[in-house]
């Protein structure tokens, strides 16, 4: 048993040298980070192309606007509330974001 008991301590010397060189290699990236960092920071700034902005949004057709504007005379009636054609038209396009 005694065998055994050298065995494990020999194995578990060897991870601890390991750890030794560990922190060395971290203050050696730490430093080429920081010599990094002042390099990136003066590049200028990417502008934004044409391509990158987003499109507008389409614009619905005759017979969305149309059905729209069916549900909410639909609503007006329903409730007698005071309104024409017209103005159910225009509310239709407000609500889908033409006016």
């Amino acid at each position: 048993m005694a065998a055994k008991k050298t065995a494990k301590k020999t194995t578990e010397s060897a991870p601890k040298a390991a750890d030794a060189s560990a922190p060395v290699a971290k203050k050696a990236a730490k430093k080429a980070a920081k010599k990094a960092a002042p390099k990136a920071a003066k590049s200028p700034a990417p502008t934004p192309s044409a391509a990158a902005k987003p499109a507008p949004a389409p614009k619905p057709s005759a017979d969305t606007i149309a059905r729209t504007a069916y549900l909410i005379y639909r609503r007006r009636v329903e409730y007698g509330l005071p309104g024409n054609q017209e103005s159910d038209w225009l509310e239709a396009e407000r609500q889908l974001g033409l006016k």
